[in-house]
């Protein structure tokens, strides 16, 4: 049977959608019972995935990623890619309604594997950004990632925004509620759910979900669902270091550094000295942390042996101490 190439536009209960060469689009599965080389994934395949496909919808393959946006997914105990194969994410927050959190941009910026940044403060209609958002947004853009504040009622940096977009395949991430929905729908004149705000919470509801890839003339957009909490993937705590710039600029002499208990760590000289932001500190010291918090691997081992048998952890690994 003939094979091709094949793009993923979205994927619901391990049904996707590939658009094959002839640009028709089939609803596709995974042939077997998990694809090869994707072992501990949560999901094998992300929308943006390149797949080998057959006539008749059978996903043989997954070609290499180029790029990903990858979180940790706590029910499934594992890394789940949600968007890949783009030339750039943009981080979206808001104004306001939801409030603005610093801390889940730093966290997005550290789910990006090998695509640039953007950052986007939507919702400025509704007023001017706070003392807190004005030192974040500039600490950003003192560190090189491009920063646009958009309105889609005013138009205020749509055509800014689109600019960027010209020519790339862009995905979209941001906490539910901060108009990532409402802003998909300006730039591609498509017709995403929008959601209310909680107001019990003051938080989004979710409206998005699934990611699925819209194409614009002039770029293409992959938009995903709004999240409330997004925790960095699981593994190499240097992918994270990587994801601040402002670590790799200080000059620590220690190759291998993670400026957190090392001393004479040149980050943390800085951090004292007011040279690097001390919240953007925290905040990476906030993602180390939650990846020793993440369940390791003898947890799993545990739930897979027999019931009359139930190890603990000495068990696999000796005496704790």
């Amino acid at each position: 049977m003939e094979t091709h190439i094949g793009l993923v536009l979205k994927g619901i209960n391990n049904i996707y959608t590939v658009r094959y060469p002839d640009g028709a689009e089939r609803l596709c599965r995974i042939k077997g019972k998990q694809l090869a080389h994707t072992e501990g994934e949560y999901n094998p395949i992300a929308t943006g995935d390149w797949v080998e496909v057959t006539d008749d919808g059978q996903i043989l393959a997954r070609r290499e990623r180029k790029s990903s946006f990858v979180r940790w997914n706590g029910k499934g105990l594992s890394n789940q890619s949600v968007a890949a194969n783009m030339d750039q994410v943009l981080v979206v927050a808001s104004v306001s309604n939801p409030p603005f959190r610093p801390r889940f941009l730093d966290r997005a910026i550290a789910c990006v594997r090998d695509a640039r940044v953007v950052l986007v403060l939507t919702k400025c209609d509704l007023g001017e950004s706070g003392e807190d958002q004005r030192l974040r947004f500039d600490a950003y853009r003192g560190l090189g990632y491009p920063v646009v504040r958009v309105s889609s009622v005013t138009g205020e940096g749509l055509d800014e925004l689109k600019s960027l977009l010209k020519g790339k395949v862009t995905a979209l991430v941001g906490q539910s509620g901060v108009g990532k929905s409402t802003l998909v729908n300006v730039l591609c004149g498509s017709d995403q759910r929008i959601g209310e705000i909680s107001g019990k919470y003051d938080r989004g509801r979710h409206t998005t979900n699934h990611a699925v890839m819209l194409f614009h003339p002039d770029y293409t957009l992959i938009d995903t669902p709004g999240v409330r909490e997004l925790l960095p993937p699981h593994g190499d705590p240097h992918a994270i270091e990587r994801s601040f710039p402002e670590f790799r600029d200080s000059g620590c002499l220690y190759p291998g550094c993670l400026h957190r208990d090392e001393p004479g760590c040149r980050v943390k000289e800085l951090v004292e000295k007011g040279k690097i932001l001390a919240d953007r500190y925290e905040s990476y010291l906030h993602m180390l942390d939650t990846l020793e918090d993440m369940a390791p691997a003898w947890v799993k081992v545990e739930k897979k042996m027999p019931k009359k048998k139930k190890m603990k952890y000495k068990d696999y690994h000796g005496d704790a101490e």
